[in-house]
């Protein structure tokens, strides 16, 4: 983790969040806390009446958010929309209720792996797509950050139901993935 190179994060978390923002009351759920980075982006980009769940595994990472790192995001984690959920962010989404959330936000240590091991990976496989296709409220979008462009993890989302772009943020330097992929209003 690098506060000097943290465009993908940032543009992850505005990305997301801008596009439920109009939304009455939205929800989000932001898997991985990291330095807050992404979650200051979320919080910047949603409306005073909006609700943030963050899951992260380690009570460590939430306490260096809350002390020496506050600073970095302006006390992000501190915010009144804020919950922090200590556990991983798939048990979670599995045991959401349908339609719960309008944006879930993954922003792991690791994105999607390359190829068709992503079709049986615990947090982006195909059975974890469909967890959070079932957890998004119609029209919902899963912002994933992730090291490169894969073709296969993009038709994994396709097949588990969503509409799916991706971005590169940022110009020179290593450049990562952002993917935005929408539920069918519909469905």
């Amino acid at each position: 983790m690098n506060s000097q190179a943290s465009r993908s994060e940032q543009a992850l978390g505005e990305r997301a969040a801008t596009e439920v923002a109009s939304r009455p009351r939205p929800r989000v759920l932001i898997g991985g806390l990291g330095m807050a980075c992404t979650l200051r982006a979320v919080l910047d980009a949603l409306p005073a009446d909006a609700e943030v769940v963050v899951a992260e595994l380690h009570e460590g990472i939430v306490d260096w958010c809350r002390g020496p790192l506050a600073e970095l995001t302006d006390a992000a984690i501190c915010d009144p929309r804020v919950t922090v959920e200590l556990g991983d962010v798939t048990d979670l989404i599995r045991q959401t209720p349908a339609g719960t959330f309008d944006a879930l936000v993954l922003d792991l240590y690791e994105g999607p792996p390359p190829g068709a091991r992503s079709r049986r990976d615990p947090h982006f496989g195909e059975r974890a797509l469909a967890h959070a296709h079932r957890a998004l409220a119609p029209g919902g979008v899963f912002a994933i950050w992730a090291e490169d462009p894969d073709p296969t993890f993009e038709k994994g989302l396709r097949n588990a139901g969503f509409e799916t772009r991706h971005e590169r943020p940022g110009r020179g330097g290593r450049r990562h993935v952002i993917y935005l992929a929408t539920r069918d209003r519909s469905s």
